[in-house]
């Protein structure tokens, strides 16, 4: 897929503002009384853990979503904590962009990742007073494909010495003391990318043994470093993006003026309840504050269903209620032949700077099943 220059630093643009303005409000939310923190959709569990920072930026490698609209790229929702499609951007997209004699907008990306990953580690091992060379596992589930090797890429990409990937499954969790690889050599930073932060939490071995909420009680005493870490999943909740509109509306002072401009122009009206779309009859999309890749979404107008896709996995968290936008489509060749797909913009902030960006290409309502559509800039030769 054929892009412009001008398209490239739009959605570059859009996302460091985007990330500037959900750093901003990570202030708010840290200095919230619990009662809010639940209203925003964080697990009564997470609540001890929610408010540690140990790193200057929120999130190590985050993701934005964008659509492109006639009032410029809008934000869809943005994936602090454990964003994928990194593979595809960072490395795949450059290989297709040569065979086709484009220039490739991710350029020298990987190359920031890998120091930024380097940086994060060394920054999160200091910080729990690790002063010599830190042992460091990158982990996910090692049945999960897509997880693993994620995993896996980052781990090579990074090359920081003597790190290893350790399946989550083999991870020792001793009480009050570490954490251990299956050899019981004690790790001091874990990479786990991949893992759910609300998922860890409600993690028990088969005697019952609550192992994530010991291994986040570790984190919180600095017997183990932790990335992402714990602010990325405070961000993660698409909850917070209704908090940001809320205040916006009010105009609230937290903001400048020029951070009100930029999120009118980049955020959509999004609300903890639906009332404000009921009002005006306007079409709007229900999402938990914490899902994955389409699940639980639905599109709704005057409170009825219009479409939804089948799976309800989160259907339990708390509700977000975002004005609907048309996805832009195109018609696209796969190996089952040619198909019409929606396209959604996928874009990397990587230790506070946007990175890597690239195009997913499936339903309405993008899932796990959306191909990877490479993208390139024709006639491009320097970029910044």
């Amino acid at each position: 897929m054929e892009l412009h220059a001008t398209d490239a630093e739009a959605i570059r643009t859009a996302t460091e503002d985007a990330y500037f303005i959900y750093k901003k409000m990570s202030q708010v939310i840290r200095q919230a009384p619990d009662e809010t923190l639940l209203d925003l959709g964080f697990p009564q569990k997470a609540l001890p853990f929610l408010r540690m920072k140990w790193l200057p930026y929120e999130t190590v490698i985050g993701r934005f979503d964008f659509v492109q609209t006639d009032e410029g790229w809008k934000l869809l929702e943005f994936n602090a904590d454990t964003p994928t499609f990194i593979r595809e951007l960072f490395d795949v997209n450059g290989l297709v962009c040569k065979e086709f004699g484009l220039h490739d907008p991710n350029e020298g990306k990987a190359e920031e990742l890998a120091v930024a990953i380097r940086n994060s580690v060394f920054h999160c091992a200091r910080a729990i007073g690790i002063t010599e060379h830190p042992y460091v596992v990158f982990t996910a589930h090692a049945d999960d494909i897509e997880d693993r090797e994620t995993m896996m890429y980052l781990l090579r990409t990074a090359q920081i010495k003597g790190a290893k990937f350790v399946p989550l499954a083999e991870l020792q969790v001793e009480e009050g003391n570490g954490v251990y690889d299956p050899d019981g050599n004690k790790i001091d930073v874990v990479y786990r990318h991949t893992y759910p932060l609300e998922a860890l939490l409600e993690d028990v071995t088969d005697e019952t043994f609550p192992i994530g909420i010991e291994f986040m009680k570790l984190v919180a005493n600095q017997k183990v470093g932790m990335l992402n870490p714990t602010s990325a999943f405070m961000l993660q909740s698409k909850a917070v993006m209704a908090a940001i509109w809320g205040m916006h509306e009010q105009n609230h002072p937290l903001f400048t003026e020029e951070e009100h401009h930029k999120i009118n122009r980049i955020f959509l009206p999004t609300y903890l309840d639906e009332e404000p779309f009921l009002e005006i009859g306007e079409t709007y999309v229900s999402k938990p504050a914490f899902g994955r890749e389409g699940d639980t979404v639905e599109v709704r107008k005057r409170g009825k269903r219009l479409f939804a896709q089948k799976a309800k996995t989160y259907d339990h968290y708390v509700k977000v209620y975002q004005k609907y936008v048309d996805l832009p489509s195109t018609t696209i060749a796969t190996e089952k032949g040619k198909t019409e797909a929606h396209l959604l913009v996928g874009s990397f902030i990587v230790n506070e700077k946007p990175s890597a960006f690239g195009v997913r290409a499936g339903a309405q309502i993008t899932d796990n099943l959306s191909y990877f559509l490479p993208c390139g800039v024709k006639g491009a030769t320097e970029w910044t």
